[in-house]
């Protein structure tokens, strides 16, 4: 089976901090995030994985050269979600490809959403979810999709960010030109494809489009179930811990980071490698 992780994406929401990191290498208890979906989408079966890059791709590629089983697909200027899956037509070949955006954490069965779109018969499927901040995507009750857009009528889910498409359905898409995939879905809906909705309950998901989002998901990790550990403060191995250091509620450290004396962390992600000087005082902040 074949999957695409979108990759390339500049992350303005999270600007300044996307200007030093591409969005997918933010760090998630000192883990890349790409690196969780590589590890999903390879325990659910999925042995052939592109991962497209544009903004910061030189790091994008000093990560994954040389993994087996991962494709990189350096993009020069910025093509979009469905540009980007456009230039990776010839790699998905003739079956089902399943992409998902790589700024998303979550606990969706990726194995399961593959079966059930071969079963449907569907030219794509877009795994949706009850999510009143982006509830935008209209659904008969059928859970085919009639429409995108706030202003449509009928029941709205949020898209989830992961869909699985045979991808006949990019033939539409004029090759290196920027493209939003979502328009591609609107042209086969106005043509009577079958583009459906997989409705998914009982999972953990999290958009991590700004930093309150970013520093939520790590809040989430360390102190609710069923993610939490033992203490709601994360340091990586080989950090020094700072005798006098004074934290409330969460706090993550990365690996060789450095932590001064007399400071105080209160819900705060340190990047690795990153220094916090003597003395320093912080809440809900993100350091790198």
């Amino acid at each position: 089976m074949k999957a695409m992780i979108l990759a390339a994406g500049f992350g303005t929401r999270l600007q300044p901090y996307s200007l030093l990191r591409p969005k997918p290498l933010f760090p998630v208890l000192d883990r890349p995030l790409l690196l969780r979906h590589i590890a999903q989408l390879q325990e659910a079966g999925f042995d052939a994985i592109l991962v497209n890059c544009h903004h910061l791709r030189q790091q994008v590629v000093a990560l994954l050269a040389g993994r087996p089983g991962i494709v990189l697909q350096e993009e020069q200027i910025e093509l979009g979600t469905g540009g980007g899956m456009r230039l990776a037509r010839d790699f998905f070949g003739a079956e089902p490809v399943l992409v998902t955006n790589g700024d998303i954490f979550h606990t969706i069965d990726l194995a399961g959403v593959y079966r059930e779109h071969c079963r449907s018969g569907a030219d794509a499927t877009l795994v949706l979810h009850d999510c009143p901040r982006f509830n935008n995507v209209s659904v008969n009750e059928r859970l085919a999709i009639t429409a995108f857009g706030a202003r449509e009528a009928g029941r709205k889910l949020a898209f989830t960010g992961i869909h699985v498409l045979d991808p006949h359905l990019l033939s539409v898409i004029e090759p290196g030109v920027f493209h939003n995939i979502i328009d591609c879905y609107r042209y086969w809906i106005a043509r009577g494809g079958t583009i459906r909705g997989q409705l998914v309950q009982d999972h953990f998901w999290k958009d991590m489009g700004t930093p309150a989002d970013y520093l939520d998901l790590h809040r989430v990790l360390l102190t609710e179930e069923p993610f939490k550990g033992a203490s709601p403060f994360y340091f990586a191995g080989g950090v020094a811990v700072p005798a006098d250091l004074q934290s409330r509620d969460w706090l993550s450290v990365g690996s060789d980071a450095r932590l001064g004396r007399g400071c105080s962390l209160s819900r705060v992600v340190v990047w690795d490698g990153a220094r916090v000087p003597d003395g320093t005082i912080l809440a809900d902040a993100i350091v790198v």
